[in-house]
C-alpha cells in the first residue's frame, strides 16, 4: 500500500469525510469570534459573555458520555447527521435573530446550549467513524491530517473572523457557520460505509457500565486520560495568568496574537511529521514529545521575555498535534469497534474536566499565594504526571498493531 504522506486522501470515504468537516471546522473557527463580537454589541457584558460561552461549554462535557454510548448503539453517521442538523439549525436562527436585530441574550444561551449538547454526541461518534472511512494502513494519516486542518483553521480564523464582522457583521458571520453544517451533511450523507451491526438490547445504563468497563480494563487509556486532564487543568492556569501578564504591559495583543500563531505552526509541523513517522510505541512516543510542556509555565515563572513563550509554543503545538494523533489512532486500533465511541466518550470527558477548575482557580490561587509560585506548582503538577505516565509499563511497552493483523480483525464488528 502506498505510504505517501497524503495517501488517505486517495480513498474516497476518508476524502469526502476530511472535507465535510474541514469546511465545518472553518465555521466553528469563526463562531468564538463572531458570537462574543454578537454579544458585546447586544449588551456589552462581559457576564453575558460568558454566560454564552458556559451556556455552550457545559452541555458539551455533561451530555459526552451519552453521546458515546448513542454512538456505539446506533450509526454513527446517522448521529453526526442529526447532531449537524441540529447544529446548522440552532446558528442559522442565531444568525437570523441578529440580522433581524431582535436577539435577546436568553436566547442566545439557549441555542448555544443546544449547539453544546449537539457536539457532546457528534464528538464521540466522530471518532468511531474515522476508521470506518479509511485503510488501517492509513489510519495515523488520517488522524494526523484532521489534527492538520483544525491548527490551520486556526490561523485563519481570527483574520476571517475580524473581516466578516467588520465587512457584513457577525450575524453573516453565524450564517456562515451554519451553512458549513450544511456542507458536512452533504459530505457524510455520501458515504458509504460498513453495514451497522446492532448490539444486543440492554438499558443506557448497562451500555455506559460496559463503555466504563472498556475504559478501566486498560491500564494505559486511564492512565494517560488522567494525565491529560491535569495537563489540561494546568494549561489553564497557564491561560489565565499568561494572558493577564501580557496584557499588563509585557507585549500586548500582538505577543498574545505571535503565542497563538506560533503554536498552530508547531502544530502543523507536527501533523507533518506523524503523517510520515510511526513509531512501534505510540504512546511512548506521544509521552516524550510533551515532556517539554512545563517550559512555557517555567519560563512564565522566571518572568523571562514574552519572545521565550512565542519559542516555548512552537514546541509545545507541535508536541501537542503529535501526542493526540498517535493517543487518537492507538485507541482507534486497539479498543473494540463497537465500544470506541463510548471510550472516546470517557476520554473526552474524563480530559476536559479538570480544565475549567484550572481556568477558575487560577487567579484566585495567584492572588493567595503569588504568580510565580502558582506557575511553579503547575510546572510541577504536569512534570510529575507525564513522569508518572511514563512510568507505567502498559504505556510504554504498548506496541502498535501490524497492519494485516488490524486488517484480519477491523470489520468484524462495526457499527455503521
Amino acid at each position: 500500500m502506498s505510504r505517501l504522506p497524503l495517501g488517505a486522501l486517495q480513498e474516497r470515504e476518508f476524502r469526502l469525510f476530511f472535507t465535510g468537516q474541514f469546511v465545518s471546522l472553518i465555521g466553528d473557527a469563526i463562531t468564538p469570534f463572531a458570537l462574543a463580537w454578537a454579544v458585546l454589541d447586544l449588551t456589552g457584558s462581559p457576564t453575558d459573555l460568558g454566560l454564552v460561552i458556559a451556556a455552550k461549554t457545559a452541555p458539551l462535557v455533561i451530555f459526552l458520555l451519552a453521546g458515546g454510548v448513542f454512538a456505539d448503539r446506533l450509526p454513527r453517521r446517522a448521529v453526526m447527521l442529526t447532531a449537524d442538523v441540529a447544529r446548522m439549525g440552532t446558528q442559522a436562527t442565531v444568525a437570523a435573530l441578529l440580522l433581524t436585530h431582535s436577539a435577546h441574550i436568553w436566547e442566545l444561551i439557549v441555542l448555544q446550549a443546544f449547539a453544546g449538547t449537539a457536539t457532546a454526541f457528534f464528538n464521540p461518534a466522530s471518532t468511531g467513524l474515522t476508521p470506518m472511512t479509511v485503510s488501517s494502513a492509513r489510519l495515523q494519516e488520517a488522524n494526523a491530517l484532521r489534527g492538520m486542518s483544525m491548527a490551520s483553521t486556526g490561523l485563519v480564523a481570527p483574520a476571517l473572523a475580524g473581516l466578516l464582522i467588520v465587512t457584513v457583521g457577525p450575524g453573516y458571520a453565524l450564517a456562515i457557520d451554519a451553512a458549513s453544517f450544511g456542507v458536512s451533511l452533504f459530505y457524510l450523507a455520501r458515504l458509504h460505509l460498513p453495514a451497522h451491526i446492532n448490539l444486543p438490547p440492554q438499558s443506557f445504563a448497562r451500555d455506559l457500565r460496559d463503555g466504563w468497563q472498556e475504559f478501566v480494563a486498560r491500564s494505559w487509556v486511564w492512565l494517560i486520560v488522567v494525565g491529560a486532564s491535569l495537563g489540561n487543568m494546568m494549561s489553564g492556569v497557564w491561560l489565565v495568568l499568561a494572558a493577564t501578564w501580557i496584557k499588563k504591559g509585557h507585549g500586548g495583543a500582538g505577543a498574545w496574537t505571535a503565542i497563538l500563531v506560533v503554536s498552530a505552526v508547531g502544530a502543523l509541523i507536527g501533523g507533518a511529521t506523524v503523517l510520515r513517522v510511526r513509531p512501534r510505541r505510540p504512546l511512548l512516543a506521544a509521552c516524550l514529545v510533551v515532556v517539554p510542556n512545563a517550559l512555557p509555565l517555567v519560563f512564565l515563572a522566571l518572568r523571562f521575555p514574552w519572545e521565550t513563550l512565542v519559542a516555548a509554543a512552537l514546541v509545545t503545538g507541535f508536541g501537542n498535534m503529535v501526542f493526540n494523533t498517535l493517543w487518537e489512532t492507538t485507541l482507534q486500533q486497539h479498543i473494540p469497534a463497537a465500544s470506541l465511541s463510548r471510550v472516546s466518550a470517557y476520554d473526552w470527558f474524563g480530559s476536559l474536566l479538570c480544565q475549567p477548575i484550572g481556568l477558575a482557580l487560577a487567579g484566585v490561587v495567584a492572588g493567595a499565594i503569588g504568580m510565580s509560585s502558582t506557575l511553579w506548582i503547575a510546572a510541577a503538577v504536569t512534570t510529575a504526571s507525564i513522569a508518572a505516565t511514563l512510568a507505567a509499563p502498559s504505556v510504554r511497552h504498548l506496541e502498535r498493531l501490524d497492519e494485516p493483523e488490524l486488517d484480519h480483525g477491523a470489520h468484524q464488528l462495526v457499527p455503521g
